[in-house]
């Protein structure tokens, strides 16, 4: 029986796994669709490959302020809405007063 050979072994995949997320890698792409030069419909695409260090180094950090993605941002926007509520309180406490 032949012995199967890989084109890329193990050690190679990841090296270049490893350089892609060390380097990062920007793929972009826009799709727009138009009838008679009127657009319909616009995409843009934009990918970027690389890892959460690299990424942050070049100020792309948008995963931590995302309140789906992250408690920390959760735990500040509704820091944010208490704050808010807060005020329109005050607000109406103060209109009730002047009554």
């Amino acid at each position: 029986m032949p012995e199967l050979k890989h084109a890329v072994n193990a050690t190679g995949l990841a090296d270049i796994l490893e350089r892609v997320l060390d380097k990062g890698i920007v793929i972009a792409g826009d799709i727009k669709i138009q009838i008679a030069d009127i657009d319909l419909l616009t995409i843009k695409i934009r990918l970027l490959v690389a890892s959460v260090d690299k990424a942050m180094e070049m100020g792309i950090n948008w995963w931590q302020e995302d309140p789906y993605l992250s408690t920390k941002a959760n735990d500040k926007e509704q820091k944010l809405l208490q704050e808010e509520l807060q005020q329109r309180i005050e607000k109406l406490e103060a209109m009730n007063k002047a009554t």
